[in-house]
């Protein structure tokens, strides 16, 4: 802690020695939408990136705000706990799952991972670094960080609840030849036993849903960190076992399923990248190159495709989740799909509405759809943005989004982001929400 408050304080010296507006200066990032490129001075965060403290006894553990899901994970598991939800890849960093929106297989119990914090610090537009709690003076701020993306400040420390861990997890893998069969006993099984729940659509006859539950032993454990890869097992399979940590991690391996974009899948290629460099850190340095240098684009217009980027993850009341997924299958065509069941427990979250109770489904989709003849901007995007508010639902804001201000403002509570900028930011030292996430500033 004493070295914590020392970077703090070195940190609020450098905001406020200059009065203009300011950025995050940091090595990674799991936002999938191109930033136009500014001369704002950056912050270098980049040593917050340290575990502070674990409490298994009270069920929480203490970190700074660039602090990895890997290394939370690795200092909880020493000491029997993990954090209550951990989001799919390794380099999502604590204060980033907290400004925008993480989401796992617990999440149909335990909500995203701004419902599982317990406490942050967060440096606001004047220079002050503010501790935050449901129940103190800044409460307001506590409830409305969440989908904030930096526009109201930047968490420093947090403080997250834990769950207690067994050595393995046994996960069963139901097949499903229909969507209502599919949905169906998703719903049932997030109302048993199980500790975690997701699925993967294959198709519209082919949907697996995978209930994973803790063990203290186990008959066998599979890897899939090398030569085996985790999704494709899910279509042979009805059971499988892995250490708890594997399976946490089981989606990191091939970033789900879209290592293929790198060439990681084919067996050749898989053994040169290597089992150390098989992760969601190596596949996005090189998708961050190739959005730099255009090699894709450059490669697509000379073989004459036009190509848009779906990268989406959208949340969507259960009850309208299967005309949800027949739009995805007609109208989009990307596939695999990921499903993820979540429940809000709180409500009270201002800038992402969830009904607290309702269980939602959250759907990912990422990839990037070709057609032979130019479509307009944001072609699909946009029809996916139209079908989410149709049907009730949300979309996160980590990747590209089109909405118009006053949809925008509609469906994330202008009203409450407004008086939060006013009284956390009045001087306008960070970017505003809309600005960053639509218009990519």
């Amino acid at each position: 802690m004493n070295r914590y408050v020392e970077k703090r304080d070195r940190l609020i010296a450098e905001f406020l020695a200059n009065g203009s507006p300011v950025g995050l200066a940091k090595d990674t990032s799991n936002l999938f939408r191109d930033r136009t490129q500014s001369a704002q001075r950056k912050l270098d965060v980049r040593g917050f990136n340290q575990v502070l403290a674990v409490d298994p006894v009270a069920g929480w553990i203490e970190a700074e705000g660039m602090t990895t899901f890997a290394d939370l994970v690795e200092a909880g598991l020493a000491r029997g706990v993990m954090p209550a939800v951990v989001p799919q890849l390794k380099s999502i960093t604590l204060g980033g799952a907290a400004a925008g929106v993480g989401i796992e297989a617990t999440s149909f119990k335990q909500g995203l991972v701004h419902h599982t914090l317990l406490e942050l610090d967060v440096l606001v537009g004047d220079g002050r670094v503010l501790t935050c709690t449901p129940d103190n003076a800044q409460s307001d701020l506590f409830f409305g960080f969440p989908n904030s993306y930096g526009s109201l400040g930047y968490a420093l420390r947090l403080k997250q609840k834990t769950l207690p861990v067994k050595p393995y997890v046994r996960v069963e893998h139901r097949h499903h030849a229909s969507i209502a069969a599919c949905f169906d006993d998703l719903a049932r099984q997030c109302e048993g036993d199980a500790d975690f729940v997701d699925g993967v659509v294959f198709g519209p006859d082919e949907l697996v849903i995978s209930v994973g539950r803790f063990a203290d032993h186990a008959p066998y454990t599979s890897d899939y960190h090398y030569e085996r890869i985790y999704y494709r097992s899910l279509r042979t399979r009805n059971e499988d076992w892995l250490t708890t940590r594997d399976y946490l991690w089981r989606w990191d391996t091939d970033w789900f399923w879209c290592s293929k974009n790198v060439g990681a899948q084919n067996p050749i290629l898989r053994r040169l990248y290597g089992r150390k460099r098989l992760n969601s850190v190596t596949y996005t340095r090189i998708m961050r190159w190739n959005s730099r240098h255009g090699l894709s684009r450059k490669l697509n217009r000379l073989l004459g495709w036009h190509t848009e980027s779906v990268i989406q993850d959208v949340d969507i009341p259960l009850e309208q989740a299967p005309p949800f997924l027949d739009f995805l299958l007609r109208q989009v065509g990307v596939l695999p799909i990921w499903l993820c069941p979540l429940r809000a427990k709180d409500a009270r979250f201002s800038l992402y509405p969830l009904r607290a109770g309702q269980l939602y489904v959250n759907f990912g989709f990422w990839d990037t759809v070709k057609s032979r003849s130019p479509r307009p901007p944001g072609y699909l995007n946009r029809q996916i943005e139209a079908k989410v508010i149709e049907l009730g639902g949300i979309k996160s804001l980590y990747s590209d989004s089109y909405f118009e201000p006053e949809t925008f403002w509609r469906l994330y509570n202008g009203p409450a982001y407004q008086a939060l900028k006013a009284k956390y930011d009045p001087n306008g030292r960070f970017r505003d929400l809309y600005a960053k996430c639509v218009l990519k500033a």
